[in-house]
């Protein structure tokens, strides 16, 4: 009788670690992809800062050329109506004003080639710049973002972290996605 009682001993004790184990892995994969949402959440917020600062330096630009670009109201008018997504807009409203304001700034650009006066203003060319560094720190943020997603996909599609996904809820999120126009091959036109 102590032979079957030491071996039920051990099994419960196995079993035990085990339901021990499982709890902790559990918990650190819970944990992992709660991290892992705030740090989406962060890297959407820095996109939202870098849509704004670009947003901001836009309209500024928009002030600079309306005294040399009098007859082009229309794209200006256009560009100072676009209006900028709250925080809590989806990823995909945010990657849609992206793309208006990339459309806007192409329709400035267009003003900028017709007026030459423009472009050698100094205040204009200091808006030029500060219009590409906003750029590439959107760019930066965007790929921070959208490899924050990355991360946090593979672990809620990914066995065995999948099994602890679907049962807390947890969904794939979107990635900011390029607007059309920008993934069709360049054509240069000399």
């Amino acid at each position: 009788m102590d032979d079957v009682l030491k071996i039920i001993l051990a099994i419960v004790g196995v079993i035990l670690v085990l339901l021990l184990f499982f709890a902790v892995w559990y918990i650190s994969v819970l944990n992992d992809l709660r991290r892992m949402k705030v740090k989406i959440d962060e890297s959407e917020s820095s996109i939202d800062v870098a849509l704004t600062k670009r947003f901001d330096l836009l309209t500024k630009m928009v002030s600079a050329t309306k005294g040399y670009a009098k007859h082009e109201q229309e794209t200006l008018e256009k560009v100072i109506a676009m209006r900028q997504p709250g925080s809590t807009a989806s990823i995909k409203e945010k990657s849609e004003f992206a793309n208006e304001i990339t459309r806007g700034l192409n329709s400035l650009n267009v003003v900028v080639e017709q007026y030459p006066d423009l472009k050698a203003n100094t205040t204009f060319l200091k808006l030029q710049d500060a219009s590409m560094e906003v750029e590439e720190n959107l760019q930066a943020a965007r790929r921070f973002y959208n490899s924050n997603v990355r991360i946090y996909n593979q672990k809620v599609v990914v066995f065995p972290s999948n099994f602890v996904a679907k049962r807390r809820g947890f969904a794939e999120r979107d990635f900011f996605e390029a607007e059309e126009a920008k993934r069709a091959d360049v054509k240069f036109d000399f």
